[in-house]
């Protein structure tokens, strides 16, 4: 199954999951979701919690998203200025952490926290997150 246009951005409980994610964790700077559009090959922004982004569509292998969009993998950057082929969303985001949605086995979006501070994730924050979306990906439409 291929998606055209991102059938699940706009959910009022994604916003809500995005929004605890940034009360619980004080590191956690800007939290959002991006959906797979298969058609033109670039992510969408969906909801998210923090400043607002130039950022709402990115072209997969772009950025650390975008390389998240090719490999299916979780990708976590400790410190942005030390990546290539990162995007600058902010100036004052120092490290990300991308983790991906399955449905079906079939990728569909991620899970995009970014950081002010310089290696501030762990693995139970990776656990916390994987969960998040195995449950979101569970109350997605097939």
């Amino acid at each position: 199954m291929r998606y055209k246009k991102s059938i699940h951005k706009n959910k009022p409980e994604h916003k809500k999951i995005c929004d605890s994610l940034r009360l619980q964790k004080n590191y956690f700077d800007w939290v959002g979701f991006y959906w797979m559009n298969d058609i033109d090959q670039t992510l969408e922004l969906g909801a998210f919690s923090g400043s607002n982004t130039e950022h709402t569509l990115i072209p997969y292998g772009k950025g650390i998203c975008g390389q998240v969009a090719i490999s299916g993998k979780i990708i976590e950057v400790p410190n942005i200025h030390e990546a290539s082929n990162y995007i600058a969303c902010s100036l004052k985001t120092n490290s990300e952490l991308v983790v991906p949605i399955y449905k079906n086995e079939k990728l569909i979006g991620q899970l995009d926290i970014d950081s002010h501070s310089i290696n501030p994730f762990n693995l139970s924050d990776k656990a916390l997150l994987e969960k998040i979306c195995e449950s979101v990906a569970d109350d997605i439409m097939p």
